[in-house]
């Protein structure tokens, strides 16, 4: 297989916050992260809204109804 096989997919299929980073799994298998500081918002809510997260635009973002905060897959790779 040549690099030039390789299909890169850059939206999200899977989203995880830790205590000190969110973490996104892109559809061709990266991760990307990015720290929990960089997200006031998304860093003060509680375990619960954390984790009530939805994949926006096919996966091109993420999506936090209970605070209103939104990140892209852009963002994350351009940091």
């Amino acid at each position: 297989m040549s690099t030039f096989d390789i299909k890169v997919d850059a939206t999200a299929v899977d989203v995880r916050v830790t205590e000190d980073e969110v973490q996104m799994t892109l559809a061709d298998g990266r991760q990307v992260s990015a720290p929990l500081e960089w997200f006031p918002r998304l860093r003060n809510a509680s375990p619960d809204q954390r984790a009530n997260w939805r994949l926006i635009g096919r996966g091109i973002g993420v999506h936090w109804p209970q605070i209103d905060e939104d990140i892209s897959v852009k963002s994350l790779l351009a940091a």
